[in-house]
């Protein structure tokens, strides 16, 4: 199986996938796309992603986008080590700590958002300010989750989907300067986390640039 990941340095969604395909122990080409450089919007990107996105995975020629599938299918087709619990109501708690990520954090305060308020004469004083509130309203709900759920890990004693998407969550916050001093639980496994080889390989100063 050649699997071909089209990511971006700093991108959340990108680098969940890293992450999900470092755990796995898969090999993987990665090639960059520059966003800086409106690359995703290019046509031939395009013919791989409608959306013009990254993440977009190839496998053996045939894309998937949309991160949080490309790791349900990565737990799929490679079970162990598995990135969800085997119980259907465990399975069900760590989905929705994943998705109080990728659906209610991320998508505002995303690239694409940040430029559209740029567009609208919003400075960047201000641009920080949205994209801090929205970070902070997501972590308050995801605190009591992971001080409740964690092991040595987000969720339980290995690392698993919750780690792939608050590790990427938490570094973006790093880079808008959010303070997360109120939400220690985070901060604690985000800190556990990063020490893990395969997560601390995915991290965007390994990324090829763009």
């Amino acid at each position: 199986m050649k699997l071909v990941l089209h990511s971006a340095k700093r991108a959340s969604a990108p680098y969940r996938v890293r992450i999900g395909l470092n755990l796995k122990g898969l090999a993987y080409e990665l090639r960059p796309v520059d966003l800086a450089a409106n690359a995703h919007h290019q046509d031939d990107y395009r013919a791989l992603n409608a959306q013009a996105l990254v993440p977009t995975l190839e496998v053996d020629g045939r894309p998937l986008t949309q991160s949080l599938a490309i790791l349900e299918w990565l737990d799929e087709v490679s079970p162990e080590p598995a990135l969800l619990p085997a119980a259907p109501y465990e399975r069900a708690i760590v989905r929705g700590m994943a998705e109080i990520i990728a659906c209610d954090i991320h998508p505002l305060n995303n690239l694409r958002i940040l430029r559209q308020l740029s567009a609208l004469e919003i400075g960047e004083t201000d641009r920080n300010a949205w994209v801090a509130r929205w970070i902070n309203e997501g972590f308050r709900a995801l605190e009591p989750m992971i001080a409740a759920h964690a092991g040595a890990f987000a969720y339980g004693d290995a690392p698993g989907l919750v780690d792939c998407l608050l590790v990427p969550q938490a570094f973006n916050a790093g880079r808008f300067n959010v303070d997360l001093s109120p939400f220690p639980a985070i901060q604690a496994a985000v800190a556990r986390a990063v020490q893990h080889p395969a997560i601390a390989a995915a991290h965007p100063d390994h990324h090829p640039e763009r």
